[in-house]
């Protein structure tokens, strides 16, 4: 092979094998994606690596919960922080995907690269990801965003903090079930992150509404964080806030 054609090979032997209908030969070219991109470099990982893994529609869980997770620890590859923000489409797209458990470690590996971006990338990339989210017209997307406020409050302005408790507020009143679900077992990673004065505001109203919400999960998800939110508040709060909640459902569901 002559050195023009040898850059190329990575990227075309995984083009090949991501199209094969060998399910484990599709997995294991997404297992090996840390050494293609080591052979293309990090230029090409970014410019063609991503954007491909981007476009990939396999539809096969399997596959795509390895690229979830293989993503996750890829901000090596595409030359560190400052282009980390390549990764989140590709990511973004998995969050959308009907399997819980492809949408649960694209969170997390969002979550992994979030927290390691730099404070503008986060507020010119990461926050607009998870506003498109949370807006999303699939159930799914919504889902996933809950689990990613946490990242994005501490870094934004004041004005898109305040945009942001507005959003999170509306995914806990929202239409489906699986969404507020997803509100209430994220809300105490989301209170931790909000101002005392909101916290006690606008958290712990949000709060109160899922401990009402006419669906039972949605009930009892709240209630676990209560311990978690708990911590966050005064002494006086808590015993206001939090204890009545705690003897309420200690007689309904006792």
């Amino acid at each position: 092979m002559s050195t023009v054609e040898a850059p190329l090979y990575p990227i075309a032997v995984l083009i090949d094998e991501l199209k094969n209908d060998d399910i484990q030969l599709r997995l294991n070219s997404i297992r090996r994606l840390s050494t293609i991109a080591r052979a293309l470099g990090e230029e090409r990982t970014r410019s063609e690596l991503i954007p491909f893994l981007s476009e990939n529609n396999d539809d096969d869980d399997e596959v795509l919960l390895a690229m979830a997770e293989e993503l996750g620890v890829f901000i090596p590859y595409v030359g560190g922080v400052e282009h980390a923000h390549v990764l989140l489409t590709p990511l973004e797209t998995l969050c959308t995907v009907e399997e819980t458990c492809v949408r649960d470690k694209a969170v997390e590996s969002l979550c992994k690269i979030g927290s390691q971006m730099r404070e503008n990338d986060l507020i010119e990339w990461f926050t607009p990801l998870v506003k498109r989210l949370a807006a999303g017209e699939w159930f799914t997307a919504r889902v996933s965003a809950c689990g990613l406020f946490h990242i994005a409050y501490p870094s934004a302005p004041e004005t898109l903090k305040t945009e942001l408790r507005s959003i999170y507020g509306q995914l806990c009143q929202d239409d489906m079930p699986m969404v507020r679900r997803s509100a209430a077992s994220n809300l105490w990673k989301f209170a931790g992150t909000v101002e005392s004065a909101h916290l006690k505001a606008d958290i712990m109203q949000m709060f109160e509404d899922l401990t009402q919400d006419d669906q039972d999960t949605v009930r009892l998800l709240a209630v676990e964080g209560c311990a978690a939110l708990g911590k966050l508040l005064e002494p006086q709060d808590c015993a206001a806030r939090i204890l009545p909640v705690i003897v309420n459902f200690s007689q309904v569901y006792v």
